[in-house]
């Protein structure tokens, strides 16, 4: 049966005061549409709904049936247009993000920050997983965004990725290789001395790895660690020469804990951005926060 919804809430209410006049209040409809509604209702179910008294209308025992599951419809569906409004008003919601520690705390944070102020209801949830399978869980609806540093111009047709941020990496030194500064250095160069970079799985190895390939060089590091700050960690403590972006250590490089090497090859600028699945319709929540990031959505 393909009967008009606007059949059953008019049943429904009439059902619940037992009384067409009262109903045409409270629906703004004319008694005469409302009996003319209730007619119909009956003719496409093929029976009588209602029993007309002087006092009103009384239920028929299949009317009573029928009205215990259209009242649990129609308050689903009361529920559903109350909940939709709250995820709107963003009154509740939840937002997934893929992001690294290194980015929320150095680009990201203000914004969430900012975001819960205005939208405290909101739960904000952080999956600091690869960056592999983080795009796998953002192609699959799991995440909402990932908030990343991008290694590369091009990460499929399924993906919306918005530069945000442009950021240089730089080779670090601390203290004890503080005297490697006076000069400017070569890749060549570079391989004289223990090298601290991020993991393969990284962005900013990625990143690298493919400069370098560019430059048919091939550096290999004698420390691979698994976080931006382990690397900086590492490279203040003396184990080496770091790599690292220069946007993030700037308090290191302000108070003459880290070094900035300068080299004969210049390492190209990159960006922060931010993605999205075109296959996924966002929240409500995700598109404010990505408003207050003054990302727009293509």
């Amino acid at each position: 049966m393909n009967i008009d919804f606007e059949f059953y809430r008019i049943f429904y209410v009439v059902a619940k005061h037992k009384n067409i006049t009262k109903a045409s209040k409270e629906l703004n409809i004319s008694q005469p549409a409302i009996s003319k509604a209730i007619k119909k209702l009956e003719e496409q179910l093929g029976g009588e709904l209602f029993v007309r008294t002087r006092r009103g209308v009384v239920l028929t025992s299949e009317g009573e049936a029928f009205f215990s599951y259209i009242s649990k419809a129609i308050l689903y569906i009361s529920n559903a247009e109350n909940k939709f409004t709250d995820l709107m008003n963003l009154n509740t919601g939840h937002i997934r993000i893929g992001v690294s520690t290194m980015i929320t705390e150095n680009y990201l944070a203000p914004y969430l920050e900012q975001f819960h102020k205005l939208y405290p209801n909101i739960t904000i949830e952080i999956d600091t997983s690869v960056i592999d399978e983080l795009l796998n869980k953002l192609r699959n609806g799991l995440i909402d965004l990932i908030v990343f540093n991008m290694a590369k111009e091009n990460y499929g047709d399924d993906l919306q990725v918005i530069p945000c941020l442009e950021v240089h990496d730089v080779f670090i030194v601390g203290v004890s290789y503080q005297y490697l500064t006076k000069n400017r250095l070569s890749f060549h160069d570079l391989k004289k001395y223990p090298l601290i970079f991020s993991t393969r799985s990284s962005s900013t190895r990625r990143f690298l790895e493919q400069f370098l390939v560019k430059n048919h060089c091939e550096l290999n590091p004698s420390l691979e660690l698994a976080g931006h700050h382990l690397v900086t960690l590492f490279t203040k403590m003396g184990f080496g020469i770091g790599y690292a972006t220069k946007e993030f250590i700037q308090k290191d490089l302000d108070q003459r804990q880290l070094f900035i090497l300068q080299l004969e090859e210049e390492i190209p600028a990159r960006f922060i951005g931010v993605a999205t699945s075109k296959n996924h319709v966002p929240s409500f929540s995700t598109k404010k926060l990505l408003e207050l990031m003054g990302i727009k959505e293509k």
